[in-house]
């Protein structure tokens, strides 16, 4: 049986609340006197020898140690320590850490076994569901609950967090995305189904109970999916957090930007990074990662009763949702979108209002944001890599060219079924705003 109350909806509205609030930056009170510094070594250096090299010579010990999707490591430094590194032959550059945040959530009210977002997009009907797919996905994130949620087939992949410990989701966040990716059509198990159930999901932690989190702590996650990808069969990567940042139009090398670095090479790596928008409903042209070309960046649409056409009729489309400014089947009013070319090229469209998920302690809850329309975007990605029903992948190639098949196919369906569409897709815009074709997942 799915377990719901109020119980329930007040937890995760305390988390939701927490994550919406936190600063994009900023320093938390109890961060130690010296603050933390990404350093990116050339690509010449061995970086294990370097850093080893650096800490006995300058006399501190790293946070963190990168090997696969950055060459270089993150530690504490004082001005002194900083400028004697800047100066070292076998460094790049110094940058300070960043803070980043998971992108909000708004709660709701109480849903559906087959969530909306999932049935709006094809991925399930209320009688049918996809097959786990063969490609595993990795959420970076608060990590996911790998205890007490039987509907996820979750497992423990790192804590950047705190280190040595399972990758224990303690705000919320990291279940609810990776409830809408791979929620399990299992009828012991009740609840709900996801986009790709059942398929295997490396909970990431890089963010704390409160959704917070820094760049280096970020980087730690993707270093650790770059360097176990291969073995573990991860193919697709979700990132709903991001904090301010830009494109520099160069892999962050122009920028000294070891995020937008880690990424490249990550994704250059054979694994395709699906990012949420934002929630400040403006462009992400100065949001990171959702700014990055690398990446398939996702805005949110409203959608309340899983099917096209703006008639939606449920209690929550004509009671909540114009309390809330959305419509059904229109762009979600608090969804960051693109205005440029350069974005405009890597955008997509998911359902990100009143979206039914999984929560820590075998709880469902609903909520909204571009965090939650993110995962609908990954479970496609995952199901277009290869599923049960389409053991042979209809996604192949490098990340940017199944970035571009799942936009292809999303503008394709748009366009062959004129009514799939919603108010501020490129069929139907809006002023300048672009939030890209709505995401298409039951051909894969």
């Amino acid at each position: 049986m799915r377990k719901t109350g109020g119980t329930a909806r007040w937890l995760a509205a305390v988390a939701s609340i927490a994550i919406l609030l936190a600063p994009l930056t900023g320093v938390r009170a109890d961060a130690a006197p010296n603050p933390r510094f990404v350093v990116v070594l050339k690509d010449s250096v061995e970086g294990q020898r370097a850093s080893a090299r650096l800490e006995r010579a300058h006399g501190f010990t790293s946070d963190f140690r990168y090997r696969a999707a950055l060459n270089g490591f993150a530690a504490l430094l004082s001005p002194g320590q900083r400028a004697a590194i800047e100066a070292d032959p076998e460094v790049a550059y110094v940058v300070p850490d960043e803070k980043l945040d998971a992108v909000g959530f708004v709660p709701l009210a109480a849903g559906e076994s087959v969530p909306t977002g999932v049935q709006r997009i094809g991925a399930a009907t209320p009688t049918t569901a996809h097959e786990a797919s063969v490609a595993n996905v990795a959420v970076i994130d608060t990590g996911i609950d790998l205890s007490t949620q039987p509907e996820l087939n979750a497992v423990d992949g790192t804590n950047c967090v705190a280190p040595g410990t399972p990758a224990q989701d303690d705000n919320g966040h990291g279940t609810l995305v990776a409830g809408v990716i791979g929620a399990k059509n299992d009828s012991t198990v009740g609840g709900i189904v996801g986009v790709a159930p059942g398929t295997k999901i490396y909970a990431v932690k890089v963010l704390d109970a409160n959704g917070s989190g820094s760049t280096a702590g970020v980087i730690c996650g993707i270093d650790w999916v770059t360097a176990n990808a291969a073995a573990l069969g991860i193919k697709a990567v979700n990132m709903s957090l991001g904090g301010p940042g830009r494109n520099d139009g160069s892999c962050g090398n122009r920028n000294h930007d070891p995020l937008h670095q880690a990424i490249c090479r990550s994704a250059g790596a054979g694994l395709t990074y699906v990012v949420a928008a934002g929630n400040s409903g403006v462009s992400f042209a100065r949001f990171v990662p959702a700014a990055y070309p690398e990446v398939l960046t996702v805005t949110a649409m409203s959608d309340c009763d899983g099917q096209p056409g703006a008639a939606g009729t449920s209690i929550e489309c004509t009671l909540l949702f114009p309390l809330l400014g959305e419509q059904d089947d229109a762009f979600a009013s608090f969804s960051n979108f693109a205005t440029r070319q350069t974005e405009i090229a890597h955008t997509i469209a998911a359902p990100g209002v009143f979206i039914t998920s999984t929560f820590p302690f075998g709880l469902t809850f609903e909520v909204s944001g571009t965090s939650i329309a993110t995962p609908h975007v990954t479970g496609a990605v995952a199901l277009c890599l290869g599923n049960g029903a389409t053991p042979t992948a209809p996604c192949s190639g490098t990340p940017a060219q199944i970035i571009q098949r799942l936009r292809s196919d999303a503008a394709a369906h748009a366009a062959a079924v004129p009514g799939y569409g919603f108010a501020g897709d490129p069929q139907h815009p809006v002023g300048n705003r672009y939030y890209g074709n709505l995401v298409w997942a039951a051909d894969y």
